[in-house]
């Protein structure tokens, strides 16, 4: 049973790194990103592809990464333009409707030019023994990985004037700029900054078990169930609600199947939206 908590602590991690970039976009930009997991993929695909080339896996990995934040900030400058020239509802719906899209564009382009390529990064040793409990060194690999990224990203937000500015952003956009705060500017950082996550996001997805091309849609669904109870204007609540459901998800998939695992998390998502709509754990800043 305690394995199976730790994959799920680890798998939560995975997950929150991922639904975090939706937080920070959706707060910034009031654009919610259906094109998520496809940042992740890219990173991952062009992660693997460089180690197909004979290159360093930790290298590798660093420019997968770097590839999504570049992927991102590509997206936010072309793609998001017309969303962001409306507010509220407006905004919400085209940029569905146009991440709905890029999300199909990528998919398809991926499957057909990279059908066989997936990222599946194997450690020298696979695994170690802590107090009689066997773990892989991919779960404690992961764990470091997500760990530090969301240390960083709180320094960053909470000990930063930039980050400081886009916790203004999120709480009152039309504050913040009468501040004298450019919006524009910091949300297409935020937007690079959270495609970097989501690249993290796909590495420990490829520490972890496998990252194929086809798993842009299933990632973006499971960032969006955290995010949803974790609130979507919310990073601790993200995080917090990444390792409940990653537990929930793992010891769930071990007793009754993936499936209604699934259906589970979907029921815990509408739950969440019917009850509170802000999130279950928005109250967490």
């Amino acid at each position: 049973m305690i394995p199976i908590v730790i994959d799920g602590i680890v798998q939560g991690l995975q997950l929150s790194l991922l639904a975090v970039g939706i937080t920070l976009i959706y707060g910034l930009g009031g654009v919610l990103n259906l094109a998520h997991g496809q940042f992740a993929v890219v990173g991952g695909v062009v992660a693997a592809l460089l180690i197909g080339q004979g290159m360093h896996v930790v290298a590798a990995c660093v420019l997968g990464v770097l590839a999504a934040g570049v992927f991102g900030l590509i997206v936010d400058r072309s793609l998001l333009l017309p969303a962001y020239r409306y507010k509220g509802e407006e905004r919400l719906l085209l940029g569905l409707v146009l991440t709905l899209g890029l999300s199909f564009v990528v998919d398809g382009y991926l499957n057909y030019r990279y059908p066989e390529t997936a990222l599946t990064v194997r450690l020298p040793h696979p695994s170690i023994t802590v107090a009689g409990i066997t773990i892989r060194t991919a779960s404690v690999a992961t764990s470091a990985l997500a760990a530090l990224a969301f240390i960083l990203l709180a320094i960053f937000l909470k000990g930063t004037l930039l980050g400081k500015a886009v916790r203004s952003i999120i709480q009152n956009e039309t504050g913040a700029e009468l501040c004298g705060i450019n919006a524009t500017r910091t949300r297409t950082l935020i937007v690079g900054l959270s495609a970097v996550l989501a690249g993290l996001g796909g590495i420990a997805q490829g520490l972890f078990s496998s990252l194929g091309t086809e798993m842009g849609v299933e990632l973006t669904i499971f960032a969006l169930i955290v995010a949803v109870v974790g609130g979507v204007r919310s990073v601790s609540g993200t995080l917090v609600a990444g390792i409940l459901l990653g537990v929930v998800n793992a010891v769930a998939s071990f007793y009754i199947g993936t499936y209604l695992t699934l259906i589970i998390l979907l029921a815990a998502a509408m739950l969440t939206i019917l009850v509170r709509p802000s999130g279950m754990l928005a109250y967490w800043t």
